[in-house]
């Protein structure tokens, strides 16, 4: 409400972690990962009465790196914002920083990140199934089902073939699934009630998987 937000005489700063007008929102840092930004980083900003939308008094970028999880951009991103908040505020509360109006016209926005969300639809593509595995770990954690169970996909690898749409085939000694376009190379699940654990060690004690049709 404005009329709070009015109440500290130097008003309300938030940090933020992503490019803002990009990801405005409660999840930033699935979103980027999700959409296979290059690139994410930290804005501090003043609050008004939108979601996110205030004038920014600085950003720093951060590279997502090929193997970065919600989790680790997460770590890097609390650490970076942090820094920059300590750097930004003497200079804000001198007067020395002029807080600049977002561009409205290139807002992204994200959601509040919901189980279902993490649902893998294998009828997308390979690259976009790996980005949801890495986005959504630790939580909630992408999943399928097998044999009406649920089964997490911890670690998975993107490679060119061929497969029906969910079908589990044998891939250079690893399970693969069909997708929309390429195959998904499975590297670690988790079925419901078990611990996360390596292929390897899940298919010793499930060979039929290996055939199986996923999402069904």
């Amino acid at each position: 409400r404005a009329n709070v937000l009015e109440l500290p005489r130097y008003g309300c700063i938030n940090v933020h972690a992503s490019l803002l007008p990009r990801w405005r929102g409660a999840s930033p840092i699935n979103a980027a990962i999700l959409a296979g930004d290059p690139i994410t980083g930290s804005t501090i900003m003043l609050m008004d009465e939108g979601m996110d939308t205030g004038p920014i008094l600085a950003q720093a970028a951060e590279v997502i790196r090929p193997d970065d999880t919600a989790g680790s951009l997460s770590d890097r991103l609390a650490r970076q914002g942090a820094e920059l908040l300590l750097n930004v505020l003497p200079c804000y509360l001198a007067g020395k920083l002029k807080p600049r109006p977002q561009d409205h016209e290139h807002a992204s926005k994200c959601t509040l990140l919901k189980k279902e969300h993490a649902r893998m639809d294998w009828s997308r593509p390979a690259a976009f199934l790996e980005r949801m595995v890495r986005a959504y770990d630790p939580w909630p954690g992408a999943f399928t089902t097998w044999s009406g169970q649920m089964l997490k996909v911890g670690k998975a690898l993107v490679v060119e073939g061929e497969a029906p749409v969910g079908r589990v085939i044998e891939h250079e000694g690893r399970p693969a699934v069909g997708t929309g376009q390429g195959l998904l190379v499975l590297e670690q699940v988790q079925l419901a009630g078990k611990r996360m654990m390596s292929v390897q060690d899940f298919l010793r004690g499930r060979p039929d998987f290996i055939g199986a049709s996923l999402g069904t």
